[in-house]
């Protein structure tokens, strides 16, 4: 059984880029081991909390056997990006100053087309079920948030998960609850083989394996949000949704089966 690993921390150089398909406005930047690296600011949109599913939902991914761009902790310093001359990417930088999250850039990779690349039914089943696990909103297909590298398919972007953290209340109830946008993504038409991709995947995690990839967010983006003064309050919430909702797992298979009869 696979376990989680320890992120690497890369000191930011160069910004190159702004990735502007992203609502977050993503980066492409250098770092000082010489790769390249799509950066995730702290700074933007729904801040550290989409920082913390791109973490969690990334590893989780990882550990079920996908293929996911490696996670970094990617250090941005004060000084950087003075020289900036778009407004509103140096008020970003500013905002982000300190540890954000970056997935190392797969270089020529493709955007996943539904409609020219058909997925293996299991394959395709497994990712509705990580996403049905993470409550994952985002892989439809106006955004399939899916390359393709090296004849491979690869999962990035999982900053829209986790919808819970967004209102604490009642994070039980989701957890156990229905995931009806289910039914908007991309590869359930091609997902015939849910209850094979249960069996498979969900012996693969655990609530300690669950602990030890919360363990892994840092403290202060768990604070960020103001709703505790206790990271490890905050870092248990998580651990309780996702242990809850993988103890669920057989009844969100049902519902991701069910949404997918509708289609067909």
């Amino acid at each position: 059984m696979k376990t989680p690993n320890e992120l690497r921390t890369v000191n930011v150089m160069r910004y190159i880029l702004p990735l502007r398909e992203g609502g977050s406005l993503p980066a492409l930047a250098e770092a000082d081991d010489g790769f390249n690296y799509v950066l995730k600011f702290r700074g933007a949109g729904q801040r550290e909390k989409a920082l913390i599913a791109e973490l969690l939902g990334g590893e989780i991914a990882r550990l079920l056997g996908f293929k996911v761009p490696e996670l970094v902790f990617a250090e941005l310093d004060v000084a950087f990006g003075r020289s900036e001359g778009d407004e509103e990417i140096q008020d970003l930088l500013k905002g982000s100053q300190g540890l954000n999250l970056a997935l190392h850039f797969l270089s020529h990779a493709i955007n996943y087309d539904p409609l020219a690349m058909p997925v293996d039914p299991l394959l395709a089943s497994k990712i509705v079920w990580l996403d049905m696990l993470i409550t994952n909103v985002d892989r439809t297909f106006r955004n399939t948030n899916m390359l393709m590298w090296n004849r491979e398919l690869w999962l990035i972007d999982h900053g829209a998960s986790f919808l819970f953290h967004h209102s604490w209340h009642h994070w039980e109830r989701n957890a156990k609850g229905n995931f009806p946008i289910i039914q908007n993504h991309v590869l359930l038409p091609q997902a015939s083989m849910l209850d094979e991709a249960n069996e498979a995947l969900k012996p693969l995690l655990t609530p300690e394996i669950f602990k030890q990839i919360v363990s892994l967010v840092p403290k202060n983006w768990l604070l960020a949000g103001g709703e505790s003064e206790d990271p490890s309050e905050l870092a248990g919430v998580y651990e309780g949704f996702l242990s809850l909702r993988h103890a669920h797992a057989d009844q969100f298979t049902k519902e991701a089966n069910h949404a997918r009869k509708t289609l067909i």
